[in-house]
């Protein structure tokens, strides 16, 4: 059976298909929704582009990583969107303290048109 939550317009389907423990259920997890956008020349959304699939790929081997997805706005290619949901805080919170993702905010940094939007969220049932 699938089942999945619709955040902002996108549904996360399969997302209940990890195993967790007890006290790790979806309604617990922690699901993140950043907005990334990118100023500049092609080359540098070019860039930007790389380093956000890079991030995206060290980024799934996070421990307690449920889902990570990183989604492009249709016809803006300069404007991102990262989806992510986690079994627990502190799972997100290690991966924010973690290495790749501190090299990634840092070298992204300059290629920024606006500050990211990071914002978490719980299920609501």
């Amino acid at each position: 059976m699938l089942t999945g939550i619709t955040l902002c317009g996108l549904t996360l389907m399969g997302f209940t298909d990890v195993p967790t423990a007890a006290a790790q259920t979806p309604a617990n997890y922690i699901y993140v929704v950043t907005h990334v956008d990118i100023a500049g020349t092609p080359d540098v959304v070019k860039d930007a582009t790389r380093l956000l699939r890079e991030f995206s790929a060290d980024s799934k081997q996070d421990p307690g990583v449920v889902r990570f997805e990183l989604l492009l706005q249709d016809a803006r290619l300069n404007h991102f969107t990262i989806v992510e949901v986690w079994q627990t805080r502190q799972a997100f919170e290690a991966h924010s303290a973690a290495e790749h993702t501190r090299r990634f905010r840092q070298n992204i940094q300059p290629m920024l048109g606006s500050p990211f939007d990071e914002r978490l969220h719980n299920l609501l049932n």
